[in-house]
């Protein structure tokens, strides 16, 4: 199937009511870009507010009709979160349709959902955001959209129609919410039982969380292909913003028999809709209830610590507080620094350099397996199942067979040593 075909469209923004604003307008181009579109014009204005009706200011509106005509484009991102009017006000007054930022980042999770989860996730969030625009091409286009990751029609709303058919309009999509939070409720259940089964076998949890596009799945793909079974498979990569929604976990088991869960969690972004918070904070409750974060930061992008800031706000937004965290500067192969490189809880280096993935595994080893203890247990023959669990299971570091059984010098977890604690002697 071939890719469809790249869309030209216009980008704008107020540059006095947002910091940082030449950073916020190229994260805007790059979230167009992974929407399947092209920035083919920019236009910035310098009001120091919005106008209330159209956003832009009278003069900016005329401009941004010409050069729309001028260029033959039909759409224009807007760098903020208009209000319905302001969008239906921008249409009639420009001839283009207009996409806020949040409906941009909602159509790309609507395009990205893969899994039944994340197709509700983002439906949820997409009604949500189309209940106030029913009467604006962004809701139509939404609709549809949404219609679609559930698995049936769009097309609910009939502007044309009248105000009783908005009102019914709205009741059918208040509807659609209730139905979609139910089945996601349902889900959950689904997914409390199996992280409930993952908690029984008392393994540690490892969550890798940050920026989108920072390099998580290419670090988790690095480990399990180091340290996953041989019927892992490798989570989705690719060079674009939100590759992929869903939360991936992987179980890694070092030569020392020590075994984690990593999870890959979706990516964040500034200004993340507050819609998608909600609607991703179950997909998210892995980092929530993780033993330790990796927050994966692109260090070639000069505006990573901006990324990082968003990232401890999301983090905050959805509830992880006081989880001990390692802090990963990835794509150190695209800088002039050295690497792999660690201080404290700071790693430098590049996800695809095996030296670099070794030395992370070596600080998370550190980090969660910090409580195992080492002890010496004499096992009689009689009990060879416990011999043949730790060898399993367990790091064992000497290995005696005496007159009276099988004694391990053995680096067990706090569980396993309270089970054989019985077995414990004390060495000659």
């Amino acid at each position: 199937m071939s890719e469809p075909s790249v869309q030209n469209v216009i980008i704008a923004g107020m540059s006095k009511t947002v910091t940082n604003y030449d950073y916020a307008m190229s994260e805007l181009e790059a979230l167009v870009e992974a929407n399947n579109m092209h920035a083919a014009l920019r236009i910035d204005q310098g009001l120091e507010k919005p106008n209330p009706a159209t956003y832009f200011g009278k003069g900016k509106v005329v401009e941004i009709k010409e050069m729309g005509e001028a260029n033959d484009l039909d759409i224009m991102i807007v760098n903020a979160d208009l209000t319905p009017s302001q969008v239906r006000n921008l249409e009639t007054e420009t001839g283009l349709q207009i996409i806020d930022r949040t409906g941009l980042i909602l159509e790309i999770f609507g395009n990205r959902a893969r899994s039944k989860e994340a197709k509700l996730q983002v439906k949820i969030a997409q009604l949500q955001y189309q209940l106030p625009r029913l009467r604006t091409s962004m809701a139509n286009r939404l609709d549809q959209q949404a219609g679609a990751a559930a698995g049936g029609g769009g097309g609910y709303t009939n502007r044309g129609a009248g105000e009783t058919q908005i009102e019914l309009n709205r009741r059918t999509i208040q509807d659609r919410i209730s139905h979609a939070k139910h089945e996601l409720k349902e889900l959950n259940k689904d997914e409390e039982v199996r992280r409930a089964q993952r908690d029984k076998a008392d393994l540690p949890n490892v969550a890798l969380v940050g920026y989108t596009n920072a390099g998580k799945s290419t670090t988790m793909n690095g480990l399990v292909r180091l340290f996953g079974k041989g019927e892992d498979k490798q989570v989705f990569e690719k060079d674009m913003l939100f590759a992929t929604l869903d939360t991936s976990i992987r179980q890694l088991t070092f030569p020392d028999n020590k075994q984690l869960l990593l999870s890959d969690t979706v990516g964040f972004v500034s200004n993340l809709p507050h819609n998608l918070i909600n609607a991703f904070r179950s997909t998210l409750s892995e980092a929530a209830n993780a033993d330790l974060l990796i927050q994966v930061i692109d260090y070639s992008d000069p505006h990573y610590k901006e990324m990082m800031d968003t990232t401890e706000t999301t983090l905050k937004a959805i509830g992880v507080h006081d989880v001990p965290m390692i802090y990963a500067y990835n794509k150190a192969d695209l800088t002039e620094a050295s690497y792999p490189n660690v201080q404290d809880d700071q790693l430098i280096y590049a996800a695809k350099d095996e030296k670099s993935l070794q030395l992370l595994t070596k600080i998370i080893k550190e980090k969660v397996f910090k409580n195992y203890v080492t002890t010496t247990l004499l096992i009689p023959f009689s009990d060879g199942e416990v011999v043949a669990y730790l060898n399993d299971h367990a790091n064992i570091l000497k290995t005696d067979y005496l007159a009276d059984g099988t004694q391990l010098k053995v680096e067990l977890n706090a569980v396993d040593a309270q089970r054989y604690a019985h077995y414990e002697v004390t060495p000659a």
